[in-house]
């Protein structure tokens, strides 16, 4: 079936990136940038290093610094109120997937009308986001390079997810010299983040021949990668390469879905506020092993890809194989293996599981889940 595939037009990447960034705004009728990032990055001087260039070449600019690490709808209004205020017509961000998504929400609401809510689900806008410049300082979430956003509705308690061709990113931006202020903890769970997508991207239902290729080499960049990373911040030859991995597998996974680790974790999010990245690499095994009986061999190929010798291993043995790999590289930059001492609360399942359901990503399931699967899942986390 013929089906299109959407990427950022312009990618730029490796040491120095951020240099370029002045010279591709150029290109674009504009005059006036809204930068979108956190006070952390403010504080820490992440986002300092962008503003600089964005000085010295003469960009004109205003900044918005509230966005939380679960951006809120008040997070992306509030934002879209200070462009409005300050007549600016395109977006630069600068942060992981929270400053990523807050600003594709911001650029949305500029060219269309209503309120965020409306555009819950797949496609829903007529006309294209202002232009964003997105650039990351992370390497996990590939916000920058996707057509998906996820936005809290603190109404609901719900995290709205948004798939829109229309908020694609004009120009994407991942220089490692950004991601070596991240401590330890972020790097692990951005890390595994970025592995869950790639696994997940890799057995979905909605994968093909050419996401499959993204996706594996993401796996194989990412696990020979994150422990590096972890262990050694300044080890930028680790941090390149995660940045590369974590870009790699958005192209791959933005164009070809994802599963029930995302619908389940996204809900984790939405009710208590925990971090997605640590709520997936958590999630991930368990659903890994429950979708066994429907990828084939394709966890055959992803413990290859994390380095397992699987020669003369049966099916059950490789699915096994893999999953004690995934367990092995989150173990070893200190995630958690369940929700203990995380707030989830027993007596939310049922709630969780029923908004799991509804959640964009679990059509792309490889095994098509039903409700108490979803409820059996989460218990057996605890």
């Amino acid at each position: 079936m013929a089906r299109g595939y959407y990427f950022p037009s312009v990618n730029l990447m490796e040491q120095g990136a951020i240099g370029l960034i002045p010279s591709e705004i150029a290109k674009f009728n504009v005059k006036k940038a809204l930068v979108v990032t956190d006070k952390v990055l403010m504080e820490i001087g992440t986002a300092k290093k962008v503003l600089d260039i964005l000085d010295t070449a003469g960009c004109e600019y205003v900044v918005y610094s509230d966005v939380k690490p679960n951006p809120t709808v008040k997070n992306v209004n509030d934002g879209y109120d200070v462009l409005k205020a300050n007549g600016c017509d395109y977006v630069i961000s600068i942060g992981g997937g929270s400053a990523q998504d807050a600003a594709k929400g911001i650029a949305i609401l500029a060219t269309n009308p209503g309120k965020l809510s409306d555009y819950e689900g797949v496609n829903l806008t007529k006309n294209k986001a202002l232009p964003i410049v997105a650039i990351n300082t992370t390497a996990g979430t590939a916000s920058e390079a996707t057509i998906n956003y996820v936005i809290t509705d603190e109404s609901r308690n719900v995290k709205m997810v948004i798939v829109d061709s229309n908020c694609i990113a004009s120009v994407a931006v991942n220089d490692p010299d950004l991601t070596v202020s991240m401590p330890a903890a972020l790097t692990a769970a951005t890390g595994m983040d970025a592995l869950t997508h790639a696994i997940e991207g890799y057995i979905t239902a909605g994968a093909s021949d050419f996401t499959d290729l993204f996706n594996l080499e993401a796996i194989r960049v990412i696990s020979a990668n994150l422990k590096k990373a972890y262990d050694n911040g300044s080890d930028i030859n680790a941090r390149d390469k995660m940045s590369y991995g974590q870009f790699v597998t958005g192209m791959g996974f933005s164009n070809g879905g994802l599963g029930i680790v995302h619908s389940m974790a996204h809900q984790l999010g939405g009710f208590y506020d925990l971090p997605h990245g640590v709520c997936n690499a958590i999630l991930l095994p368990y659903i890994m092993e429950y979708n066994t009986e429907k990828t084939g061999d394709k966890l055959k190929n992803v413990a290859e890809a994390m380095g397992v010798d699987t020669t003369g291993m049966s099916k059950s043995e490789f699915d096994k194989a893999c999953i004690e790999a995934v367990k092995s590289l989150s173990k070893s930059v200190n995630i958690p293996d369940d929700f203990k001492g995380m707030g989830v609360k027993v007596e939310d399942i049922e709630v969780l599981a029923g908004l799991a359901m509804k959640d964009a990503c679990t059509p792309g399931n490889p095994k098509e889940p039903n409700l108490d699967d979803i409820k059996d899942l989460y218990k057996k986390v605890f």
